[in-house]
Order: structure tokens, then C-alpha cells, then sequence
């Protein structure tokens, strides 16, 4: 949102919601590795789900967007997958390969941060692409958890769980793909305003200058 206002602040509603969900996620994975409680796991992973939109809700409405906050809702949300990913894979549920797929687009992107902010700049806003994977990844967990169980319910949520975490992988790579260039893009544009700088010519970066230090969605950023 182009008109919220970044504070330092850090004892806030939203970026407490935030801190709760990241306390669910040992509980969580507990839940599903130790006494495979998956039930109660998924009542965890909606819960997260619940804060996940009421702290961004909270954030805009009360004016409550912070830069703690815009690091730690997107960490919650790859906590989330990283856990619900390992706890499939290691009940049997999906195979490595998938939980590998999406480790090394992370892998990638956080490799690519001081790279940015060697040319000034943060985290990368994130754009509809990226929105949309974390969705129909964290659609796609509790059908998979309950397709482990021996039921025509759960026959149904196996076909319709992988849709999601297929659709959502090609999804994830995607954004991943858009960030770069986007990032490519803003260096590129960086040195021409060097060069030109260094020319006395013309700056042409006005635009790329607005993503520097950007002020992006309560925990918005680059999944």
C-alpha cells in the first residue's frame, strides 16, 4: 500500500500476531511428527492462517505497519511451508523432490538480498505471483495430510491437494523468476544513473529510487 506510513515501532497488534504464529510453528511440527496429531496440527495451520490476514488487516487499518512486521510475516509464512514440507515428508506423504523444488527457490532468493543491497537496495515487494503460490501451497498441506489416510474423502483431497501443490510450486518458481528480473532491471538502472552521474548527464532512475528502502504491505515482501 503506497500510503501506509513504515514505523520502527515493534510492540504492535500485527507484529504480535505475527510472533504468536511463529510460536505455532515447533508446535506444529511437533503435532505432526511426534504424536501425529494431524488434526490438531491443522487447527494450528488455520489458526496461522487466521493471524496471517487479520495482522495485515490490523496493520492497514490502524496504521500499524512496520518494518519488524514486514520481515516477520513473511518469515512465518516460509516457516509454515518449510514445516508442513518436512513433517509430509518425513510421515512418507510426498516424496524429497518437492520439499527440494522449493528449498532452493528460497535458497536463491535470499542469495540474491545482499546482491541488492550492495546497489541500495531491500527486499523485493511482493507481487501477485508470489501471493498466489504461498496460497495454494498452504491449501495444499491439510489436504495432503489427510490424504494419508485410507478414505474416498481422502482420495479426493490427494488428487485435489497435489493440484494445489503443483500449481502452487510452478507458481513459487514463477515469482521467483519475475523477482530476478525485476531485480536485473533496478541494477541495470543503477548503473546507467552512475554513469550518467559520472557524465553529469540526466539520471533516469526516478523509478527504480521508489523501490529503494520500499515501504510494502504489512509483512509484504518477496515470498
Amino acid at each position: 500500500m503506497g500510503g501506509d506510513v513504515v514505523s520502527d515501532r515493534v510492540w504492535t497488534v500485527p507484529n504480535l500476531l505475527s510472533m504468536l504464529r511463529l510460536l505455532g510453528v515447533p508446535l506444529f511440527l511437533w503435532l505432526v511428527l511426534v504424536p501425529q496429531a494431524d488434526w490438531w496440527a491443522l487447527l494450528v495451520l488455520a489458526l496461522a492462517g487466521l493471524s496471517d490476514w487479520l495482522d495485515g488487516k490490523i496493520a492497514r487499518a490502524w496504521n500499524q505497519t512496520s518494518r519488524l512486521g514486514i520481515i516477520l510475516d513473511p518469515l512465518a509464512d516460509r516457516l509454515y511451508i518449510f514445516a508442513a514440507l518436512l513433517g509430509l515428508v518425513v510421515r512418507g506423504i510426498v516424496p524429497w523432490w518437492l520439499m527440494a523444488i522449493l528449498v532452493l527457490r528460497d535458497v536463491l532468493i535470499l542469495g540474491a538480498l545482499p546482491i541488492l543491497r550492495h546497489f541500495g537496495y531491500g527486499p523485493l515487494p511482493v507481487n501477485f505471483a508470489g501471493k498466489a503460490a504461498t496460497l495454494c501451497l498452504l491449501y495444499s498441506f491439510p489436504l495432503l495430510f489427510i490424504a494419508g489416510y485410507a478414505s474416498v474423502i481422502a482420495d479426493v483431497a490427494r488428487i485435489i491437494g497435489w493440484a494445489f501443490a503443483l500449481w502452487g510450486t510452478a507458481l513459487y518458481w514463477w515469482a521467483g523468476l519475475l523477482y530476478a528480473v525485476q531485480g536485473l532491471r533496478l541494477i541495470a538502472q543503477t548503473r546507467r544513473d552512475e554513469r550518467a552521474d559520472h557524465i553529469g548527464g540526466p539520471r533516469a532512475g526516478e523509478d527504480s529510487d521508489s523501490v529503494r528502502g520500499h515501504a510494502p504491505d504489512q509483512g509484504r515482501t518477496g515470498p
